[in-house]
């Protein structure tokens, strides 16, 4: 979907295919959280209401990066405890991880809903500085935890958990979206 000024105002879906590498998959994931980054920094910063990347950010925020917190917590962080060494000091890590998880699914419903008023009455973002802030902040807390899990907790999951963790990681991202075969 193209907006009025022809740029892209959605976030293409999780290619699922892909879900048998399930690492993959979540770094893939992280490509389309920096696409969402960048949505909402355009909207941030446009003179324009520009609805239809509105929708998509509220779209993604509501159910896409929920999910993707989920695939996190309750997959791949239960693993990588498991698996890892006390030299990877991996618990500091996945504290800050949780933390930050739970401040921005607050911060992405304050978005969402600032967002919809939005939309309802065609206000462009930075008429309202302090909804401006809320999406600026949310953007570059967003890429600065992506490149963290890319950048540490992607390769220490790649050399810590097994064929059978990944199999079960794959399999709980699988049924998390209604798929309810091995993925592999």
């Amino acid at each position: 979907m193209a907006s009025a000024e022809g740029r892209e105002t959605h976030i293409e879906p999780p290619d699922l295919a892909m879900l048998g590498k399930p690492l993959e998959f979540i770094r893939a994931d992280h490509h389309r959280q920096r696409k969402l980054c960048g949505l909402i920094e355009e909207l941030a910063r446009a003179p324009r209401l520009d609805a239809g990347k509105a929708e998509a950010v509220i779209a993604y925020l509501g159910h896409d990066l929920i999910l993707h917190f989920i695939d996190e917590e309750e997959g791949l962080f239960p693993l990588l405890r498991r698996r890892c060494l006390p030299e990877d000091e991996i618990d500091a890590i996945f504290g800050m991880l949780s933390g930050e998880h739970a401040d921005e699914r607050r911060l992405a419903g304050d978005i969402r809903d600032a967002l919809a008023g939005l939309v309802a009455d065609g206000t462009p973002v930075p008429e309202l500085p302090e909804v401006q802030e809320k999406l600026l902040r949310f953007a570059k807390r967003e890429r600065r935890h992506i490149v963290l899990e890319d950048n540490i907790i992607l390769p220490i999951a790649r050399a810590r958990l097994t064929e059978h963790d990944q199999t079960d990681l794959a399999r709980q991202l699988a049924t998390r979206r209604g798929i309810h075969t091995n993925p592999r």
